[in-house]
């Protein structure tokens, strides 16, 4: 493995994207995105007896049926990374418990399921794993039971406020896999980016600096450009974040070609599902929408070069209560479809 710039792995080896799984709930499989996940439940308990039970029972199935698709036994998965929203990462970790494969625990907020592909992608790629599973996941339930108000209180959400996606995303990297539709070729890391943001119902707001920052970093490294990309997609700033972004990137100097850019927190809901104000959140909005609606468009041949860029916000209850600003961060990978 090698590097460019500041701040760009190169994969030199290339690993390869055997299979990927998207799962979703109910009010996810109602959106637009809804026919290009694996499964969709209608019950967002899984069957399990609490909301964080059931994220961490989706996850699992997440990961067992993107190994399922790779025709991957779970004995021969060499490590599983992956994280979520809620403290110690717990649905991940009981996930864990419950698959019994190496774990490697991650936390990056939204931007978990990115950071989960340029770390996976740089252990195989440099030949310490033949394999690695990549996961995320996150519960509306969960998350506003965490982070906001108990659901019992109703509390009303100002429109700046976005819906934690519960959905799950699982892909497969492998370093031995020559025929593969896809692969990871290159991954951006991150900085810490703070604009003193401090109000919770406008994550958006929070983390769209931190992907401004990543993408600048990504073009001046790799010497690219928007157009050298058939799409760029972050996850997840809504509505609201884009457009922050937009105007972000377009300060800086680049030129944005907004037919290229998409946001998977503005794309995963409808503009008829009006409860969710300024669109999607959580780990599981980027991964389930790359592993369900943007793989399919790979597989389709309409896209041949992708900039994945996840965000996360890096806050926690106690630095709320604390009057703590909320700071972001954002990683990016770029997948490429294998030439045929």
């Amino acid at each position: 493995m090698g590097r460019v710039g500041k701040r760009t792995f190169v994969y030199e080896h290339r690993p390869a994207i055997r299979g990927w799984a998207s799962i979703a709930g109910p009010k996810e499989g109602q959106g637009p995105l809804g026919h290009t996940f694996d499964a969709v439940s209608e019950d967002d308990l899984w069957g399990q007896p609490s909301w964080e039970k059931g994220e961490s029972e989706m996850l699992r199935q997440c990961v067992e049926k993107c190994l399922e698709k790779s025709g991957v036994a779970l004995s021969s998965v060499q490590a599983v990374l992956c994280g979520d929203l809620l403290n110690q990462i717990i649905s991940s970790s009981f996930a864990a418990r419950a698959l019994g494969a190496p774990f490697l625990g991650l936390y990056g907020a939204c931007s978990t399921m990115i950071e989960a592909l340029l770390i996976g992608g740089a252990l195989v790629d440099g030949g310490y794993l033949s394999n690695a599973v990549c996961a995320a996941s996150s519960h509306f339930s969960t998350a506003e039971r965490q982070y906001r108000f108990p659901l019992e209180m109703g509390c009303q959400r100002p429109p700046s406020s976005q819906w934690t996606v519960t959905a799950s995303g699982s892909m497969l990297l492998d370093g031995e896999d020559r025929d593969s539709l896809a692969v990871l070729t290159h991954g951006t890391m991150g900085r810490v980016v703070d604009y003193q943001i401090t109000d919770a119902n406008h994550m958006g707001a929070a983390m769209a600096p931190a992907v401004a920052d990543t993408i600048q970093g990504h073009f001046s490294d790799m010497g690219r450009e928007m157009r050298d990309y058939d799409l760029i997609a972050t996850g997840d700033l809504g509505h609201i974040g884009r457009e922050l972004l937009i105007e972000l990137l377009t300060r800086r100097g680049i030129a944005v070609d907004q037919e290229r850019l998409i946001d998977c927190g503005d794309s995963i809901f409808s503009k008829a599902q009006n409860d969710v104000n300024a669109g999607g959140s959580g780990c599981g909005c980027v991964a389930s929408v790359l592993c369900g609606w943007l793989m399919r468009r790979m597989e389709e041949g309409e896209l041949h070069r992708m900039l994945l860029v996840g965000s996360g916000a890096l806050m926690s209850t106690t630095s709320s209560q604390q009057g703590e600003s909320i700071p972001g961060i954002a990683h990016a990978v770029v997948i490429e479809r294998r030439k045929r």
